[in-house]
């Protein structure tokens, strides 16, 4: 287990691969450990840091850095711990929701985004979230054939991390961040989510962007990354693999994904 020191309390991260930087940020529901497949698969091109935010995993539990604010610094201060100037990001429910914000505010430090199951406003995050307990959330959301070690990480979650950033999250306007963004960004949701409501026909003004594009995974729920996990990793491997600054719609999109893709 590896661990950094950021404003006196640990944080943990695990890394794998050489290559170009990857930071990898977990969802509400899990820790960084069901990121281990992605890992896994692009290790040999990319350096990959996958770490626990404030409130998760094995970082610590001090409710007074649960806001989204304290956890952007947290990944802000890790980039700067690991000498990272410049790295890619990957982000899944709370992690997509903070690497954009990320992005939006740091663009000289993020080459790249590929965020899964972002909510585009608080309305598409189902109720249960808020109400449940973290182990509660997991085993409804998690698939019966998935490692239950990934499962086991939501013991470690305090369920006030979840909550201070939902509260915070009511007021974000991230629909404006995501229009602006001048990063590359792609978008990935599962169809048959039941955290997050994918976005309608009606929220298309986001892809006004032209650096933006959204695929949609037929047969995932939120854990794309576990429930696809073959298709997502070489989704990932050629959005990461594009020169810097080109719009992820040029990717060369495979028949296994290609009937849903906008």
């Amino acid at each position: 287990m590896s661990v950094v020191m950021i404003d006196g309390e640990v944080v943990h991260y695990e890394v794998l691969g050489r290559g170009r930087p990857l930071i990898l940020l977990h969802g509400w529901v899990g820790s960084w450990r069901y990121w281990i497949p992605t890992m896994q698969a692009i290790s040999t091109s990319f350096r990959t840091y996958a770490l626990d935010l404030w409130g998760f995993g094995d970082s610590a539990k001090a409710p007074e850095n649960y806001t989204l604010e304290k956890q952007l610094t947290l990944i802000d201060q890790f980039l700067q711990e690991m000498g990272i100037g410049k790295a890619a990001f990957m982000g899944h429910g709370l992690g997509a929701i903070l690497a954009v914000i990320f992005a939006h505010r740091f663009p000289t430090l993020v080459d790249r985004l590929m965020v899964t199951s972002l909510p585009l406003g608080s309305s598409a995050i189902n109720p249960r979230l808020a109400k449940e307990s973290p182990a509660a959330l997991a085993v409804w959301l998690h698939p019966t054939a998935m490692d239950r070690t990934a499962l086991s990480e939501s013991e470690k979650i305090d369920v006030l991390a979840i909550r201070r950033s939902l509260a915070e999250f009511e007021f974000l306007n991230l629909v404006d961040m995501m229009r602006a963004l001048g990063t590359p960004c792609l978008y990935v949701y599962g169809l048959n989510d039941a955290l997050i409501q994918p976005p309608s026909d009606a929220q298309d003004e986001v892809q006004a962007n032209p650096l933006t594009h959204t695929i949609f995974f037929d047969a995932s729920g939120h854990f794309p990354m576990l429930e696809e996990a073959s298709k997502f990793n070489r989704l990932a491997f050629d959005f990461l693999s594009l020169p810097s600054g080109v719009s992820p719609r040029q990717l060369q999109v495979k028949e296994e994904w290609k009937r849903r893709v906008r």
